[in-house]
């Protein structure tokens, strides 16, 4: 039997990277009893990053769940990566869940990952809870973080605790809401290594003080208890807790816990803070998908809808699917639809990951639950299932977009092969982009950074046994022509037995700012046979496929056959492709031609304060500034700058700005390449040709 959905907490631990995300999730297993000891993430030995890539970099590359019991809920726990290169699993976990832990590094405080969470958490509506980690550091400090996430996110942000002690000397924590203190055994990370004592006679003023500033912002959020607030009336614990729950729900409180993940020192307050000051599927409410609203209530007899978020590529195993269930139950052993790709998918094994052994088999999963299902062959992240085929949609987030591109050049194995192992690997990661690059032929591979890059190409290697380099794309640079050319193509051959003879002029005109092609018969008098003259064409455009500059292809051309001549024997479609061929690659020689590179359209956001240097740097990139506006306590920047110069952007943009520099890019139109700069690239292409 599954639990009733006013039991259960899905909460996503975010943050940026290096604030001890995956060490509160490894106590918080440990403390709820799902796993027996407590790992270290400098080991490598937590549950959540087993990943050979992440041991490796010591940090979270892809989102992981797990599941466990707390005063009589089930909670669902989603560790999500801090570096920015893997956001989209972040933003994937905080999608599907009510709330959102925000893990602070209590040394650096409020930084940019942070900061971008935080506003995608509040566009979808979560509850928000905030855990100062790491405050043994040296030079952590529980109020200075404090006063920056409320000059961050505003004055709702409250301590609920308070630490006893700084840097090396914590020894516990202060419960404000019920005014009691917890001192813990300095070396003791057993699940038992805190005992209740008197608040500290030294910390009883500050503990005061802010047990104040919470009722406070509490007592805003109900006429009756503030009220009895200002009367001096006492209040219970449970009515602070009911009052607060509320606000967090609606996104009017956000609690502020405290602690040291690796010390298992805050984490049972941790664990409390999830059941009492975070709500439940139902609490929440239900999720409006499209034109239907989907009822999260424990009612068997609504139909079963369920959102996949997360896929994982297994080589063996196939498929493995994380969903959530908005509605209704999801049974083994039974059949729900695809939605998108309008096909049933048998639901055969349904998963529970609890702690670090094999994920249990359950029976079923209700809604408000969060769970695993493999072998679907259709399905993956981003898919509904459900009873019928039902127009429900997810709330849009914007995810984002690749911005650092490679080619591909494979070591081992054949295309084929690789095409299918990138395809499964970019529906695991939405923000990893495969293609064939049109003109070039190369195999593209995008992401969010190098190490994003990097990080897929070790997986190819590792799950499918698929070995490959990286290389710089080639820019998809175009040829065309500034005036119009005529030309006389003629091929003659004369062999032993039938000859060859095809024979045609044609005249070239440019078509600026147009990338089409036009192919006009003037043909009068039968001078070419009609049955000749598609033969004609097809030469024509072979020849534009490598144009005589620097061999890219030429667009914006219109062609017209005026004239030609025949054998009656020896003429053949062979010949006249031929003679177009001459034709068109004399004409284009004649016809003034230029190099062309694409333009992009970039949106850059970056901190107020490096504008300046990120502007200096896009000038001696060629760019073209066409604007900037205000984006919180970003700018963000537009302009139009070569793709040449934005293949290695990222990590000078990171240099530029300090890490909180991001940027997407778009394709506007191609212009003419620079004289001075054409020149150097016509002779590498001539190089390359001569090799």
């Amino acid at each position: 039997m599954h639990k009733a959905a006013d039991r259960i907490r899905n909460v996503a631990l975010v943050g940026h990277r290096g604030s001890g995300k995956t060490s509160v999730h490894e106590a918080l297993l440990y403390q709820a009893g799902a796993i027996n000891r407590l790992g270290s993430a400098v080991s490598g030995t937590t549950v959540s990053d087993s990943d050979p890539g992440e041991q490796a970099r010591n940090m979270s590359i892809s989102a992981s769940l797990n599941s466990f019991q707390w005063m009589d809920r089930r909670v669902n726990l989603i560790d999500t990566p801090g570096e920015p290169s893997f956001s989209a699993d972040a933003l994937g976990a905080l999608r599907v869940c009510e709330s959102a832990i925000f893990v602070i590094n209590a040394v650096m405080g409020v930084e940019v990952q942070t900061r971008r969470l935080w506003q995608r958490a509040q566009e979808l509506g979560l509850a928000r809870l905030l855990f100062v980690n790491m405050l043994d550091r040296e030079r952590a400090d529980f109020y200075r973080a404090l006063d920056q996430l409320q000059a961050a996110f505003g004055p709702h942000v409250v301590a609920t605790e308070i630490p006893i002690g700084a840097e090396h000397e914590v020894a516990g924590v202060i419960d404000l809401i019920s005014m009691r203190a917890y001192e813990y055994q300095d070396g003791d990370t057993s699940r038992r290594n805190c005992r209740l004592i008197e608040i500290p006679e030294e910390y009883a003023a500050q503990a005061e003080e802010y047990r104040e500033k919470l009722m406070d912002g509490v007592a805003e959020n109900s006429d009756q208890l503030m009220e009895r607030y200002l009367n001096d009336e006492p209040i219970s614990y449970d009515e602070v807790i009911a009052v607060l729950k509320e606000g967090t729900n609606k996104g009017l409180l956000f609690p502020v816990t405290c602690g040291i993940a690796t010390a298992n020192l805050g984490t049972a307050g941790l664990l409390n803070a999830i059941v009492e000051d975070l709500p439940s599927p139902v609490k929440h409410g239900g999720l409006e998908a499209g034109p239907t609203t989907l009822d999260p209530a424990d009612n068997s007899l609504l139909p079963a809808v369920a959102y996949v978020f997360k896929t994982r590529a297994d080589p063996y195993a196939g498929r493995i699917n994380l969903f959530r269930v908005y509605q209704g139950v999801v049974h083994h052993d039974s059949h729900l639809l695809n939605t998108r790709a309008h096909v049933k998918e048998r639901i055969g094994q349904l998963l529970r990951t609890e702690g670090a052994g094999q994920p249990a088999h359950v029976p079923e999963f209700g809604p408000g639950d969060i769970g695993a299902v493999g072998k679907l062959k259709e399905t993956h992240a981003g898919d509904w299932l459900a009873d019928r085929d039902e127009p429900v949609r997810m709330p849009h987030v914007e995810m984002p977009a690749p911005v650092m591109a490679f080619a591909i050049e494979p070591g081992t194995g054949d295309d084929e092969k690789l095409v299918q192992a990138l395809r499964r690997l970019a529906e695991e990661d939405p923000a990893i982009e495969t293609y064939r690059a049109e003109q070039t032929g190369e195999q593209i591979i995008a992401g969010l950074s190098q190490l994003h890059v990097e990080v897929t190409v070790e997986r190819l290697a590792e799950r499918f046994g698929i070995e490959v380099t990286l290389a710089p794309p080639r820019v998809p640079y175009r040829e065309t022509i500034r005036r119009p050319a005529t030309a006389h193509g003629r091929h003659k051959k004369q062999t032993g037995g039938r000859g060859q003879f095809g024979d045609c002029h044609i005249e070239i005109t440019p078509l600026p700012g147009d990338d089409r092609f036009e192919f006009h018969d003037a043909i009068k008098g039968g001078a070419i046979p009609a049955s000749f003259i598609p033969a004609v064409e097809q030469g024509v455009r072979e020849a534009m496929e490598s144009g005589p500059l620097a061999g890219y292809p030429v667009k914006g051309v219109s062609v017209k056959l005026f004239d030609g001549s025949f054998h009656s024997v020896d003429s053949s479609e062979v010949a006249f492709k031929l003679a177009g061929i001459h034709a068109m690659r004399e004409a284009m020689a004649a016809a003034d031609p230029v190099l062309l590179e694409p333009i992009m359209l970039a949106s850059i956001n970056v901190p107020d304060e490096t504008v300046g240097d990120v502007m200096g740097d896009l000038s001696a990139r060629r760019g073209r500034p066409l604007g900037m506006e205000p984006q919180g306590h970003m700018i963000e920047v537009h302009a139009e700058v070569p793709m040449a110069e934005l293949l290695s952007y990222a990590p000078d943009l990171r240099a530029l700005t300090a890490g909180q520099g991001e940027y997407s890019m778009s394709f506007a139109r191609y212009e003419e390449v620079p004289a001075q700069l054409a020149s150097g690239i016509i002779a590498a292409s001539a190089e390359v040709l001569q090799r």
